[in-house]
């Protein structure tokens, strides 16, 4: 049996290796690194794909998150609210850029920001929601936007792990993840779902206006050459990384597919097992299984770990520290205790491999020694 791993990132490379490396070739002969033929490409079919007015590359998602919020004019003390079980950079850019970042607790079952939480955190300072559409899954949009609309703020999604993901609104309108806010963001790290092979993002929009302050940001606030209206960033993909999405593009749906079988073998194997609560998945959205991460009860998730480590089975905890007790993020409004479910959930999940290479063989070990363990 191949050797396990989180993300196998060498197994898809090989299946499209010729497409790849033929991209990557075009953009040496061409000499185009930055900018130019392959990242309108990339933004055009990304944009067909999405069905967005704008796609617009960046650095990376980090990036992109800090490029929406600069793009909506927010002033030093405004209020963003998000969730605080998600990874830092999420609150990271909002502390950068002298906001207050306001978190918030989590839904049990889906991971996602708790609407009731976000509704009990607005004030008069609140601007702006970031949801985070943890693990691959959306969150409750429709009561988001709702709730933005009520009290007149942003939503910008962080949809860095949930590319593809499709939310179903109660009047049949179908979105995919990222273009449902004022703006969405997604990362391209080579983990994700749509990977490239160094470090790459974008931002998306349907308004017009947005689009082109988010293109001035992107490049040092500038829109004519030499010339800085805004104060800007430095951020952008490299059109030998826009080449590697190009092509990994026509495939997300394949990947996606892959993962979604992976996960339907993992939870068929675990239906019986009372004390492992395999994820959720909400009517109201797909799910695309960036991560498969398991709750655990009354297990001990250090021994498990150990355990599928001693039988060549990597298995992580994505976040064992929720934001309000990162010692960066330590802030007197908020102490132990507080956010309950955000807590717990730091306390008891675990993340199984999960890619698009995942074979029958593989899967089969992976629960066998989870049970072993467990039962």
């Amino acid at each position: 049996m191949k050797k396990i791993q989180m993300v196998d990132l060498k197994s898809q490379y090989e299946k499209i290796k010729d497409q790849v490396d033929a991209g990557i070739q075009e953009v040496i002969d061409t000499t185009t690194f930055i900018k130019g033929g392959k990242v309108n490409d990339f933004q055009k079919n990304l944009e067909k794909y999405l069905d967005v007015k704008h796609v617009i590359p960046v650095g990376n998602g980090t990036d992109a998150l800090q490029i929406a919020l600069m793009a909506l004019g927010l002033k030093q003390g405004d209020e963003v609210i998000t969730p605080t079980f998600t990874f830092i950079a999420t609150a990271e850019v909002v502390a950068l850029l002298g906001l207050t970042p306001v978190v918030v607790d989590v839904d049990f079952d889906t991971f996602n920001i708790s609407v009731e939480s976000v509704k009990k955190a607005i004030t008069p300072k609140t601007k702006a929601i970031v949801p985070v559409h943890l693990f691959g899954q959306n969150a409750d949009m429709e009561a988001i936007l709702e709730l933005a609309k009520e009290y007149g703020l942003y939503v910008v999604e962080d949809a860095c792990q949930s590319i593809g993901s499709v939310y179903n609104f109660a009047d049949g309108r179908k979105v995919k993840s990222g273009c449902m806010g004022n703006i969405g963001c997604t990362s391209f790290f080579p983990s994700k779902n749509l990977g490239c092979y160094g470090d790459g993002g974008a931002l998306f929009t349907n308004d017009d206006e947005l689009a082109a302050k988010i293109r001035a940001i992107a490049n040092h606030g500038m829109v004519v050459r030499y010339h800085h209206d805004i104060v800007g960033v430095n951020s952008r993909l490299d059109s030998i990384q826009a080449a590697i999405l190009d092509v990994k593009l026509k495939y997300l749906d394949e990947y996606i597919y892959n993962r979604q079988a992976a996960a339907n073998y993992y939870d068929k194997a675990f239906e019986n097992c009372e004390r492992l609560i395999v994820p959720v998945r909400n009517e109201k959205s797909t799910h695309v299984f960036h991560q498969y991460t398991l709750k655990l009860r009354n297990i001990d998730r250090a021994g498990l770990q150990k355990y599928l480590e001693s039988k060549g089975i990597p298995a992580m905890i994505y976040y064992p520290v929720p934001l309000h007790l990162q010692k960066a993020y330590q802030d007197e409004r908020y102490k132990p205790g507080d956010f309950p479910v955000a807590e717990e959930l730091s306390a008891c999940v675990l993340s199984l491999p999960m890619h698009t290479e995942l074979s029958v063989e593989q899967l089969e070990y992976i629960t066998k020694s989870v049970l072993e363990y467990v039962v």
